[in-house]
């Protein structure tokens, strides 16, 4: 099967993905929450929706923001870190904005940091001035640099952002950290965030004004269902009348409750949406407050 003409008739949503890395097998998994399925051509850069008129180009991450600014695709998954780069990159180029930020969507987590060698003595930012950064974000870390009014060198790279130091390069390094082992590995140490980072539905900034509208909507829809449900579960319980006051104290993450009498006594029956974790130790003080017949189920679907 191949690729579609991209100038074809937009009744379609195309959302672009990674084809490998960190972010691919959970973007695919967050879509396929949504009821999307597909069938991948065999050359595996696209995927055919067939649940839904809902395709997935299979692509290089720093290649989804470009993507949706030439219109060759919709939607993307992408970090924020590589949609900010390039945010920063069109405006310092002076370029229409041509997409944003739709969603947060929860995973891929990681932080774009300064990280200088570890045998430095830390203070404050005002170290910085006179100093040659390393990094793969220069957008990013120029547009910091010029809020904190402080005068540096940026050694753009494409990779081994953390060996430069050590190759006399630069003094220190701006990159994206996840556990904080490679800057280790390099007798380096984080002393700053700069951005804080996760995986992010991305789309344009103008919206959509054919068929793909009225998909998009239906897609975040489901998406926010999906992510709201997160560590969900459902509670069920009976509890007095007197002590629901407390209960509820205790379950600050609960949306309002169903409480139904039971026989006509002050004795009810409640049933509520907790979007926390659902501890032992939760379930123990909510025994403690009077609750009684303690009931957790998981929630597999939530359309609002």
């Amino acid at each position: 099967m191949s690729l579609p003409a991209l100038t074809a008739v937009r009744e379609r949503l195309r959302i672009a993905i990674q084809k490998s890395g960190r972010l691919s097998d959970p973007a695919r998994a967050l879509l396929a929450s949504c009821g999307l399925s597909w069938r991948e051509s065999r050359d595996r850069l696209f995927c055919y929706g067939e649940s839904l008129p809902v395709d997935l180009l299979l692509v290089r991450d720093d290649d989804i923001p470009r993507l949706i600014a030439d219109g060759a695709c919709d939607l993307g998954i992408v970090g924020r870190n590589v949609l900010a780069e390039q945010v920063s990159g069109r405006e310092s180029s002076q370029l229409v904005p041509a997409f944003r930020e739709w969603r947060a969507l929860g995973f891929g987590a990681c932080r774009l940091d300064l990280a200088v060698p570890e045998d430095w003595i830390w203070r404050d930012a005002s170290q910085l001035a006179g100093m040659r950064i390393a990094t793969s974000y220069p957008g990013l870390l120029e547009q910091w640099l010029d809020t904190q009014g402080i005068d540096a060198q940026i050694v753009p790279l494409t990779g081994s952002v953390e060996i430069a130091p050590k190759l006399g390069q630069a003094d220190l390094v701006c990159d994206l950290v996840s556990s904080g082992a490679t800057l280790a590995a390099n007798q380096l140490k984080p002393v700053l965030t700069l951005l804080q980072s996760e995986a992010v539905l991305a789309g344009p900034v103008k919206p959509f004004t054919d068929a793909r509208a009225e998909l998009a909507a239906l897609l975040l829809r489901r998406m926010d269902g999906v992510l709201r449900l997160k560590d969900s579960k459902l509670l069920l319980f009976q509890a007095q009348r007197q002590t629901l006051p407390a209960l509820m104290k205790l379950l600050p993450d609960a949306e309002p409750p169903t409480v139904m009498p039971v026989d006509g006594t002050d004795t009810l029956a409640l049933q509520a949406l907790c979007h926390g974790v659902m501890t032992w130790q939760r379930l123990e003080d909510l025994k403690h407050a009077g609750a009684c017949g303690l009931m957790v189920l998981p929630v597999e679907r939530m359309l609002a």
